[in-house]
């Protein structure tokens, strides 16, 4: 007869040696989704990292050393073109898992990842990954599955990087945004929302200021205020609406 399986239970991660700050609870949903006797088989493989702003998770092209589980703040998978300029195309937050080429053997990503808002995770190096998947057949599916989700996520916001305003783009990503941080305050600075969406400055300044003028968001000092989520959500295109159907229908199968 079928054991029906423990869910592993939020806890205090083991500092990193010679450092005593201690992790923050265990939120990552991937992690949180293994039964108990897995996830000792994973947590065993891992070592908990703080991420401030700005930290480099991978380069593009370069090696990837370590696979990354995020457990709190906000993740950018950016193209970069030759001129340095960058778009971006996936976000990654407590949801999910930074380093998916590993889990088909490869070493190197055509994308950079860097933490937009800062937060911290658990990371396994790049040679330890194949035996730690072995040993746990959930943690394995979760992560096709989550393979998948960001490849849908890369291709839809493509396709609104170049067919949607900019204002209908922005209510969009700050959707996103919110959805992986919790909360309603997303610390951001107009430049940066150029970079992700790929536009000028000037053109988030009106945007944002669109947005705030409807009563939706509130913008001061590098930080965005959510206000109105349901207002916001209809001013999104379609895209947000779309990527969480798909989401659903996907979650829905695999119960």
């Amino acid at each position: 007869m079928a054991t029906k399986s423990t869910r592993l239970q939020p806890i205090e991660a083991p500092p990193p040696a010679g450092n005593g700050v201690r992790a923050n609870p265990l939120q990552n949903a991937i992690l949180l989704s293994l039964s108990a006797k897995e996830s000792k088989v994973v947590l065993d493989a891992l070592e908990w990292v703080d991420l401030p702003t700005h930290t480099v998770l991978h380069e593009a092209g370069q090696d990837i050393e370590f696979g990354y589980f995020i457990n709190g703040g906000l993740a950018s998978i950016l193209n970069v073109m030759a001129d340095g300029k960058t778009v971006e195309v996936g976000l990654a937050g407590k949801e999910g898992f930074i380093g998916v080429p590993l889990l088909v053997g490869f070493r190197t990503s055509p994308s950079q990842v860097i933490m937009q808002v800062g937060g911290d995770g658990f990371r396994i190096r790049a040679q330890d990954l194949p035996d730690t998947l072995g040993g746990s057949s959930k943690l394995e599916k979760r992560l096709q599955r989550y393979s998948q989700e960001l490849m849908m996520q890369a291709a839809q916001i493509a396709a609104c990087n170049r067919l949607h305003e900019v204002s209908h783009r922005l209510a969009r990503w700050l959707l996103m945004s919110q959805d992986r941080l919790g909360g309603s305050d997303v610390p951001l600075t107009q430049q940066f929302l150029a970079h992700m969406l790929g536009t000028r400055r000037a053109s988030v300044t009106v945007a944002a200021r669109s947005l705030q003028k409807a009563g939706w968001i509130t913008y001061k000092r590098g930080k965005v205020k959510i206000v109105d989520r349901r207002q916001l959500e209809d001013a999104a295109c379609e895209c947000y609406k779309k990527m969480n159907t798909q989401s659903r229908k996907w979650e829905s199968e695999t119960r």
